[in-house]
């Protein structure tokens, strides 16, 4: 609790320059349990300073330093695992068993991957008479979101490291505990003052001027696309880099030649995983036209076998949304659903029974949804998924790339060439076939209005880098 209500900056904890306050609420409560301060431009320019003092030698320091670094920050990372999933739960209301072992777990994981990415790199090459280097664009700002914290936090913070740039961290102001335990990480760990800097904030008052800051050399922002564009407008005055990833309407082809049962049951899972709070869940599930009342049947089997309720426990499969805002966002669109004449298989508005508090969403799944129904060109970020019947595969692709969004897609399909095939039709930063694991080291973002620049390993290491052509040396000659 001690840091709550302070910012790390110069590699010490401090009081903001203006006292002001932000409430954070437990979305399974729907009450204050702890507040967090709100930071300035004052507060900003003091971070911004830090880091601006920092880079000149942390930039110098060598690839082999920087993983000494990367392996005590995971270290110390792994000593406050538990802290970090009992806080991720609190603050946006992930069941615990998937706080601990998603939520907090994807944190060490963006991190253990970056290392391997690091250790492999090589920051120089010789072309010709050209020695082309590769070094650290300088001090970053980072907006991360709520719905993956550690995740994303990690995913910023560890290739910056890396590449040897400084960084102000702005944490999302409605999920921000784990952010702030992540800057103890960073202590603990021994990164130098001013490397790693905290400012905690809203849009308004933090975000937008370190987005338009002239101290900061780039922007790495994940959010919504309209908060994508304002944070892309106001870096335009200063030139600065921006990379984003930004929202998604991710579709999941399933062919006629898939295992079909299991293809749609996983698709259920995949989507409301997270309560369906994530950025690349596939939202919607495109099926054959004749078997699409079939695709229904199992759906709203696999839906109703989600468990919602008190994250505490650790029977939970779904936990609330995270706000008030956003639960009355989500009930808007599932009316909107219904309104526009979508077939509503289970769920609808309203609390699941028994739940009278919180901000939880009833699993919904609706059928014979067409690609021009709001439900199908919105990101609801909800427990909520449209199935669309398609009489073709041409036709299917067409539905699947007709979104402004290009984040992610699904293919599901026996035949693994035949799925490759028309995977490389989605235009999408990544595509899944036949629900895959995870993997780090694939580049994460999106095409169109997904966002630009990639994530993940060595891909989020060289999103941090510049790249600068040294002309006419050629060591061997040099050192005749």
């Amino acid at each position: 609790m001690s840091n709550h209500l302070k910012f790390y900056i110069n590699g010490q904890w401090v009081d903001p320059v203006k006292p002001a306050t932000i409430d954070v609420v437990n979305p399974a409560t729907e009450e204050t349990f702890t507040k967090i301060s709100a930071g300035s431009v004052a507060d900003l320019d003091k971070a911004v300073a830090a880091a601006r003092a920092a880079f000149p030698a942390f930039s110098r320091t060598s690839k082999a330093e920087r993983v000494v670094l990367l392996k005590k920050i995971i270290a110390a990372y792994d000593k406050r695992a538990e802290d970090i999933a009992q806080a991720v739960s609190a603050e946006m209301g992930a069941p615990i068993a998937m706080a601990r072992h998603s939520q907090a777990a994807a944190g060490k994981v963006h991190l253990e991957s970056t290392l391997k990415a690091l250790e492999a790199m090589e920051f120089e090459e010789q072309r010709g008479i050209t020695r082309v280097v590769r070094e650290g664009i300088g001090v970053v700002g980072l907006i991360t979101p709520w719905n993956w914290p550690l995740n994303q936090i990690a995913c910023k913070v560890g290739p910056a490291i890396a590449a040897g740039c400084t960084m102000i961290l702005k944490p999302s102001e409605i999920a921000p505990i784990t952010g702030i335990i992540f800057a103890e990480v960073m202590h603990e760990a021994g990164v130098p003052a001013g490397v790693f800097n905290l400012v905690n904030g809203d849009g308004p008052s933090v975000g937008a001027p370190m987005s338009a800051h002239p101290g900061i050399d780039m922007m790495s922002f994940t959010g919504s696309t309209r908060a994508g564009i304002l944070v892309a407008k106001a870096a335009a005055d200063t030139v600065k880099r921006v990379s984003q990833e930004l929202g998604g309407k991710s579709p999941n082809l399933i062919l006629p030649d898939a295992d079909f049962e299991p293809a749609v049951k996983k698709g259920i899972y995949a989507c409301f995983n997270n309560s369906g709070q994530s950025c690349n869940a596939p939202t919607r599930m495109l099926v054959p036209l004749d078997r699409h009342d079939e695709a229904l049947v199992i759906a709203k089997a696999a839906a109703e076998k989600h468990k919602v309720g008190d994250p505490k426990s650790e029977e939970t499969m779904l936990g609330p949304v995270v706000s008030e805002a956003q639960f009355k966002k989500i009930q808007g669109l599932i009316e909107a659903g219904i309104k526009e004449g979508a077939t509503l298989v289970t769920g609808g508005t309203g609390r699941p029974d028994g739940l009278n508090r919180g901000y939880y969403v009833r699993p919904t799944v609706f059928g014979n949804v067409r690609n021009d129904m709001t439900i199908a060109r919105e990101e609801i970020f909800g427990p909520v998924i449209a199935i669309l019947p398609y009489k073709t595969e041409e036709e299917a692709i067409a539905i699947a790339n007709d979104t402004v969004y290009g984040l992610s897609a699904n293919v599901e399909s026996k035949d693994i060439e035949h799925a490759a095939r028309v995977a490389r039709q989605i235009r999408a930063g990544q595509v899944k076939i036949n629900y895959p694991a995870w993997d780090t080291f694939a580049p994460f973002g999106g095409y169109k209005q997904s966002g630009n620049g990639r994530e993940y390993a060595d891909w989020g290491i060289h999103d941090f880098l510049e790249v600068k052509a040294v002309i006419g040396y050629e060591p061997a000659r040099a050192a005749e």
